[in-house]
């Protein structure tokens, strides 16, 4: 018989019970929208969760990264990855930037700080990093040239939901701004969602009225703001949804290890996120495919998918190679070897909670022996 497909991450769900209950909630109180009562108390156990102070709920993510752009009134060039998924860059056009790429460290598939060093033009007003796969940034490098250069520094921490520093300090209080994502595929999820982690109080305000029109109060409009409020309905699933993330996490790990034990004596593989190290969610497990492995990271993709296996290439092609962005002069691919390299190898293997072992090993049979 044949099993059903295996996609590279499925959503997890919270108990339909505790929606349904604070449904009712909603339903009595007809507040939908605006900061409403469910969003009040979501924002204030996921603050509690994450271990920071003030946050600024979103719609979703690219929202939050256009409204973190907007709020510290970027309009020039941005230095950012071209390693990313295609938000990144596409919310830097939106707020008015324009994106300049630097290549990544061809371990942690970061930003390079020494590659943004060099980008730095009297044009440059911000950096954009992302903390890749979860895996967190070189914030201490990229926090002194920010510093220096007298950049704003905003993280797209899109994967990084739950990820502390070695000092098990939030990764999302590094930087300027950090944002959140809680879109289906997350770790964490709201459906669709996201979060902005401001430094303070008064930031947190000042993005919350941005992301209302800029409106203050009944008669008062400061400034050109837009729309990124979440709904009452997100905020219920992610508030029903927050008890079940430690559980998930420790699934993920569980799963993550077993590749990485039984894939470390594979010739040209490499898995490119770390196993066992406190505060990492492992949400995706990418693998580099490179020299020695018998076959290419594309045929490896394509054997895998014949057995309803879906890897994906994350992140392949590069944005840089996109027909909006390759005509930049920092998209020139001589200057990115290693974000280019890493588009050629990576490939992300299937990974979630309840990931079935039969499936799993599945994949593992056919990584060991793509023949």
């Amino acid at each position: 018989m044949t099993r059903p497909p295996v996609y590279v991450t499925r959503p997890i769900l919270p108990p339909l019970d505790a929606v349904q209950d604070l449904m009712r909630e909603i339903w009595q109180s007809r507040i939908l929208s605006n900061g409403g009562p469910i969003l009040q108390r979501f924002e204030a156990a996921l603050g509690a969760y994450l271990g920071v102070d003030h946050i600024s709920l979103v719609n979703n993510a690219s929202l939050g990264l256009v409204l973190a752009l907007r709020h510290h009134g970027i309009t020039g060039e941005v230095i950012t990855p071209p390693f990313s998924f295609v938000a990144t860059s596409h919310a830097i056009r939106w707020a008015g930037a324009e994106p300049v790429f630097a290549d990544i460290d061809p371990v942690t598939l970061n930003l390079d700080p020494a590659e943004v060093e060099k980008r730095i033009t009297d044009r440059t007003q911000a950096i954009l990093a992302v903390h890749c796969y979860g895996v967190p940034c070189d914030t201490e490098a990229l926090g002194d040239i920010a510093r220096r250069h007298g950049l704003k520094l905003i993280y797209d921490a899109a994967h990084a939901f739950g990820v502390r520093d070695d000092s098990g300090r939030s990764v999302c209080l590094a930087g300027d701004l950090s944002i959140l994502s809680f879109h289906a595929t997350k770790v964490f999820n709201t459906f669709e969602g996201g979060a902005i982690i401001a430094p303070d109080r008064e930031t947190k305000l000042a993005l919350d009225r941005l992301g209302n029109y800029g409106i203050v109060d009944e008669t008062t409009v400061l400034e050109t703001g837009l729309n990124t409020k979440m709904s009452e309905l997100n905020a219920a699933v992610g508030l029903a949804l927050l008890p079940q993330v430690d559980e998930a996490i420790a699934d993920r790990e569980r799963i993550a290890t077993r590749y990485r034990d039984a894939l470390s004596g594979v010739a040209g593989v490499r898995a490119v996120c770390p196993t066992g190290r406190a505060g990492h969610n492992y949400y995706h497990f990418p693998i580099q495919v490179g020299p020695g492995y018998p076959v290419g990271r594309d045929a490896l993709y394509a054997r895998l998918r014949q057995d309803g296996l879906f890897a994906r290439r994350y992140f392949y092609p590069l944005i840089s190679d996109l027909p909006m962005y390759r005509d930049l002069p920092s998209a020139d691919p001589a200057a990115l070897p290693a974000a280019r390299q890493a588009a050629d190898q990576v490939l992300c293997l299937p990974i979630f909670p309840g990931l079935d072992p039969v499936d799993q090993e599945r994949i593992i049979a056919i990584v060991r022996s793509p023949c």
